[in-house]
């Protein structure tokens, strides 16, 4: 069938309907339809409106032999589209539409005589006149979205009354990933994923921190207590940073008093938990110091009260789809954050009977002791303070709480591990500072490998294309060989500011 452009439009012969073979052919057919977002349909100033709406077909029902029902996706937003009219043909074409196949559908928003069920817009639907198939997903696919979008609370339930439901576990939804993405859950996720890293910008700005990007590929490890990747760089040895700390402090001897930085951050930790992730994104800060350390302590607590409030204001649609998947209960805060003596927090857990080492770490077991200790103060704890310190895991000052308690400063000497450019950098004359970090994901989630919006594992199964054969399963990827590399100095010249 030939349009008025001369493109064509195959499989029937009405041009309102069909596969389009061109996108060209689709735009000449669409003329006098405003190209539209489903999420934005509100019932009062939508409702007559001629739209075109591109979108996935979720689900595809016909109603009759002239009517189809259209339920398009278009991120996480859903809105009916009813199909009807003419000899029916349109409607046949609508029905033979695979799940997930892109649609265009251009025609005018209604009000249906009742609240649609199913659909995210209840409150209006698309009388549609002309449909188009942009790409035709395959009849079966591995998983369907539907499955994938359902809790294991519902599935629980239906086996419990006897039903059978797919269950999509993680490790094949991390196969198929681009499926997975397409619930209303994994949509809320990385859209309340960008929002975390806008409010930790503009909080931080408007507390006169300056953005910056520290080296990735480094010549020595730059924290300890974490594994460190190596490689080799032009027949010299390098690392991947663990993390921006002597970058950012150096930014601080340099004059900028305030930084901070949003940026990749690599561990090769063999940890195979929910908690851990091998590349993960770091927000991170570093100040001078004036009075006191509690200074960066006070800058924490509003930030992260900015962040727990701007997400429960403006997300609220994509917490109740998150929670729809994944309940969770809602996050409890002070707008200024309870502090403890690190005596007390002690105290508590010994009285809730967790054994603790007063001069160890805090492990996840005792952190999820700590819940004890939030009920005696009816208020979660998020800062510690005084700490006593020893060993080597800290990089400058700090408060030494008991004489028998020594503090080591890492020692700074060449060929040792340590880090000469921070050195370099204090020579000068450096300013008190503090700071922090927190791995990105962790706010709003505890399943970490959920976040991650393609699968990188070190063992995981691959499928690759093999032409007519189908698909052939891959042996998990191994590590590669760990090689010991001696660390090297590494300089600032590398840092810049943040566009």
């Amino acid at each position: 069938m030939a349009s008025g452009s001369g493109e064509e439009l195959h499989g029937h012969e009405d041009e309102d309907y069909g596969d389009a073979a061109t996108m060209e052919a689709v735009r000449q057919l669409r003329a006098g339809y405003a190209w539209a977002d489903v999420v934005s349909f509100e019932p009062a100033s939508a409702a007559g409106r001629a739209v075109r709406v591109r979108g996935a077909a979720q689900a595809v029902r016909a109603v009759g032999r002239r009517v189809a029902i259209l339920v398009l996706r278009q991120g996480a937003a859903t809105v009916q589209c009813v199909v009807s009219g003419g000899d029916g043909g349109m409607a046949r074409f609508a029905a033979g539409l695979s799940r997930e196949s892109v649609v265009d559908v251009a025609g005018v928003v209604s009000l249906p005589r009742e609240p649609v069920r199913g659909t995210t817009q209840q409150l209006v639907e698309i009388q549609v006149e002309k449909l188009h198939c942009i790409s035709r997903a395959v009849p079966n696919l591995p998983i369907s979205v539907d499955a994938a979008a359902r809790s294991e609370e519902d599935v629980a339930r239906a086996k419990a009354a006897g039903e059978q439901l797919v269950h999509v576990g993680q490790d094949k939804r991390l196969g198929y990933r681009v499926i997975d993405l397409r619930t209303a859950a994994n949509q809320a996720i990385f859209r309340v994923q960008c929002q975390v890293e806008n409010v930790f910008r503009q909080v931080l700005l408007s507390e006169g921190f300056v953005g910056i990007h520290t080296p990735k590929l480094i010549g020595g490890s730059s924290e300890g207590g974490a594994a460190v990747f190596k490689l080799d760089y032009n027949g010299q040895p390098a690392c991947l940073a663990q993390s921006p700390q002597l970058h950012k402090q150096m930014a601080v001897c340099g004059g900028f008093e305030r930084v901070f930085e949003v940026g990749p951050v690599f561990r090769a930790e063999s940890s195979d938990t929910h908690r851990h992730l091998c590349e993960f994104v770091g927000l991170d800060v570093e100040m001078a110091l004036r009075d006191h350390y509690s200074e960066v302590c006070d800058v924490v607590d509003r930030l992260f009260v900015a962040m727990f409030d701007h997400l429960n204001k403006n997300c609220a649609k994509e917490l109740e789809a998150i929670q729809r998947q994944y309940p969770f209960k809602p996050l409890k805060y002070l707008e200024t954050t309870l502090r403890l003596d690190y005596d007390e927090g002690i105290r508590m857990l010994q009285e809730a009977g967790v054994h603790v080492d007063p001069m160890g770490d805090l492990n996840t077991g005792r952190e999820k002791a700590g819940r004890a200790c939030s009920r005696q103060v009816r208020h979660g704890v998020l800062h510690s303070r005084p700490v006593p310190v020893g060993g080597e895991a800290v990089l400058h000052h700090a408060l030494l709480r008991r004489p028998t308690v020594q503090l080591l400063l890492r020692r700074l000497r060449p060929g040792r591990g340590d880090h000469l450019g921070g050195a370099e950098g204090a020579r000068p004359g450096a300013p008190g500072g503090a700071g922090g970090g927190t791995g990105h994901r962790r706010q709003y989630h505890r399943r970490l490998r959920q976040l991650v919006p393609v699968r990188r594992a070190a063992a995981r199964r691959v499928r690759r294309r093999t032409g007519a054969g189908g698909d052939a399963l891959l042996r998990p990827r191994q590590h590669q060989e760990d090689v010991a590399l001696p660390s090297r100095p590494q300089e600032a010249g590398a840092m810049t500011p943040a566009p």
